[in-house]
């Protein structure tokens, strides 16, 4: 805990420690109470708690990736032609 409370990366510390994986020191971090609160205190004290909810351009956005992608993938009936939803036609080699 004096390492982590010094700034030391906690990468370093598992390799000191002879941890198998950096994640077995991530237990430290939970358990450290000043470290939360150091990572808390820039918050705005007029924040309110909550969730992001992202405005619905970037939803629709996001559903249009998506749908692209999947009317992008080749199709094995089109023998290797595979259609995009912009009208573009493509032969794999």
């Amino acid at each position: 805990m004096n390492l982590l409370h010094a700034g030391v990366d906690s990468t370093v510390i598992a390799m000191w420690l002879g941890h198998e994986s950096v994640d077995t020191t991530q237990i430290y971090l939970h358990a450290d109470m000043a470290i939360k609160e150091r990572a808390l205190a820039p918050t705005p004290p007029d924040s309110t708690p909550g969730r992001y909810k992202p405005p619905d351009t970037l939803l629709a956005f996001l559903e249009g990736l998506s749908d692209y992608a999947e009317h992008s993938r080749p199709n094995p009936s089109n023998h290797g032609r595979s259609h995009h939803p912009l009208g573009i036609t493509t032969d794999s080699a």
